[in-house]
């Protein structure tokens, strides 16, 4: 028993400093992107480099914001986070709602060639999305949406992949409940709206959280339809700011710094229910 406790006890420290390490090496770059942010120009390029930043010539600690002033005055960073709040506040709702209509149509309601149509909406998964955007590219203009904010929320209002998840989990429901909503009189959508969408919280989170993060860190969809400043995303103001300003990475750390902000609020309010979505996410063909 002694041995056997022993080797539990040499196993279980091995695997936390195994994870330990994990997790330094995981929040590491988050650390320095802060720090670097914090620090005035010159103090950047130290020979020595330094967690905190610190004064080349006096050696106090310090922190300045003009960084973080910098980039959102003069460089639009606060123009591209309005424009990124209202594509993401836009589009995640829109595609949350088609996207559990899409799938549980696929999962709940028979009509001719459900699965045949279902499984040519899987195989355009196989398709690479680059070789898509030239006919992306071509109705956005049509629809006369390019060059707009709408552009950006339109196109991306459906995801095949959400669907394909959120089908799978409706599969996992008891049809008894539907069965007796429809007896005492109940419609498909008030069966939809007030059975399917309440007990589907876990996957729902984990869709919302994950195409909030999505859009949110979008950078190659807006950089072919946007041209227009004051219509930029985030992404694209950083990506504008990093082929700027290559020689000033303080002010580049701050800008990904005001990037990575929402997202980490995000995945701290929500990690729990993330955690539970797709641990209860069925997998049922």
């Amino acid at each position: 028993m002694a041995r056997l406790s022993k080797y539990w006890l040499c196993r279980s420290l091995v695997l936390y400093m195994a994870l330990l390490i994990i997790a330094i090496l995981m929040v590491s770059p988050f650390v320095w992107m802060i720090s670097t942010s914090l620090k005035n120009g010159p103090d950047v390029f130290t020979p020595i480099p330094t967690l905190f930043p610190i004064n080349k010539k006096t050696g106090d600690i310090y922190a300045t914001l003009e960084n973080y002033r910098y980039v959102l005055i003069k460089k639009g960073f606060a123009i591209a986070f309005f424009n990124s709040l209202i594509v993401a506040g836009i589009v995640v709702p829109l595609k949350l709602f088609l996207d559990a209509l899409g799938g549980y149509a696929f999962a709940r309601i028979p009509f001719p060639g459900r699965d045949k149509l279902f499984l040519l909406l899987l195989s355009s998964m196989m398709i690479p999305g680059i070789a898509l955007l030239i006919p992306r590219v071509y109705v956005t203009k049509v629809l006369g949406l390019y060059d707009s904010l709408w552009g950006l929320i339109i196109p991306m209002s459906v995801s095949v992949f959400d669907v394909f998840l959120l089908r799978q989990f409706f599969l996992t429901l008891p049809r008894e409940l539907e069965e007796a909503a429809m007896i005492d009189g109940a419609s498909r959508l008030r069966i939809f709206i007030q059975i399917i969408l309440p007990l589907s919280r876990p996957v729902l989170a984990v869709v919302t959280i994950t195409s909030f993060i999505w859009h949110w860190n979008d950078l190659i969809w807006p950089l072919v339809i946007i041209n227009t400043p004051s219509r930029y995303t985030l992404p694209l103001a950083l990506a504008l700011l990093t082929s700027g300003q290559s020689h000033k990475p303080h002010l580049t750390m701050a800008g990904a710094a005001i990037a990575t902000i929402p997202i980490l609020i995000v995945f701290l309010i929500f990690q729990k229910r993330i955690l539970k979505g797709i641990t209860l996410t069925g997998l049922k063909m």
